[in-house]
């Protein structure tokens, strides 16, 4: 993820003011001796030895360099899936594709940018190339810019709603032949609890997250009589490594991270009160592709730890 500036903002960043300003708030807190406790952290998942869901089939997912999309990757690998991703960072797309084949998996990592229709095309065709089909798709890649509203350039504001949106749709335009071309299959847009409850300085990225639960409910329609599943996974905020960076904290010792993200969590996460994992987060995302719920298509799945119960 590349530093962010005013006139030229990172593509990743997801954290407003509010996360910084209880990060720096923390820095002077542990100076003048202040004793905070360390946020929760979610319990490992349990282990589900032997599940196969995928077994046998290619499963397609953008953005899964990290967070997320990473941990996605990675378990449906485990499960017997034939993994192909795509990302913009190389050395972290051969750092996963690399563990997963360490771990007995099959993956591929393909270098794609979805703002780039060229890229998005190729990355499908390549992998139909390699692994000769298409059976599920994880549409996952996705961008915010936070600020007031009027503050956006038309370039922010173009380069989240095309990232988030027009990147799912490019990615299902050219996934959908090759899963009617396979007898159907199932498809996983990765949406946001911000499509149901939302937060100021967040415009842009709430207009392509609600946007996609509306592409989704239609495409849905589309082929839901050719064997196509289509739903939208609502996550809550995710702990995941360009939170950190988003914050400036890379470098600042683990612990005092998870304190000052301990700050932020008991001022704007209800519900549970902590953050969902990736790897949460991924297991849903497996369960919406897997064959276990075949009436399930056009939903919105929510996984948010009550953060929009509490908002309704």
């Amino acid at each position: 993820m590349s530093e962010a500036s005013p006139r030229n903002p990172g593509r990743r960043r997801i954290l407003g003011s509010a996360t910084v300003s209880a990060t720096a708030g923390l820095a002077v807190g542990l100076a003048a001796g202040v004793s905070l406790a360390l946020p929760p952290k979610s319990p490992p998942l349990p282990p589900r030895p032997g599940l196969r869901r995928f077994e046998r089939k290619v499963v397609a997912i953008t953005g899964a360099t990290s967070g997320i999309g990473r941990a996605a990757a990675i378990a449906f690998a485990a499960e017997g899936g034939k993994v192909a991703f795509c990302g913009r960072r190389t050395e972290l797309g051969a750092e996963v594709e690399r563990s997963i084949k360490e771990a007995g998996g099959e993956a591929l990592y393909i270098k794609a940018d979805v703002l780039i229709e060229d890229e998005v095309k190729a990355f499908i065709d390549k992998t139909v190339a390699a692994y000769g089909a298409l059976n599920v798709a994880f549409n996952n890649a996705g961008v915010t810019v936070e600020k007031p509203l009027h503050e956006y350039s038309s370039e922010e504001w173009d380069r989240v709603n095309n990232t988030n949106l027009r990147g799912v749709f490019l990615a299902m335009k050219y996934e959908i032949p090759h899963l009617l071309a396979a007898g159907g299959g199932t498809i996983v847009v990765t949406s946001s609890s911000n499509a149901i409850s939302t937060q100021a300085k967040r415009s842009a990225y709430t207009a392509s997250k609600r946007g996609l639960v509306g592409l989704v409910q239609s495409a849905a329609l589309d082929y839901a009589q050719q064997g196509i599943r289509i739903n939208a996974l609502i996550p809550g905020t995710t702990d995941t490594d360009f939170l950190r960076k988003a914050a400036g904290m890379e470098d600042v010792p683990d612990a005092v991270w998870r304190v000052g993200l301990n700050q932020w969590v008991r001022s704007n996460v209800p519900g549970i009160g902590r953050l969902a994992t990736p790897e949460e987060v991924a297991a849903f995302a497996l369960t919406l592709a897997s064959d276990e719920h075949p009436f399930m298509t056009g939903a919105q799945m929510v996984l948010d730890g009550g953060k929009t119960a509490k908002s309704g």
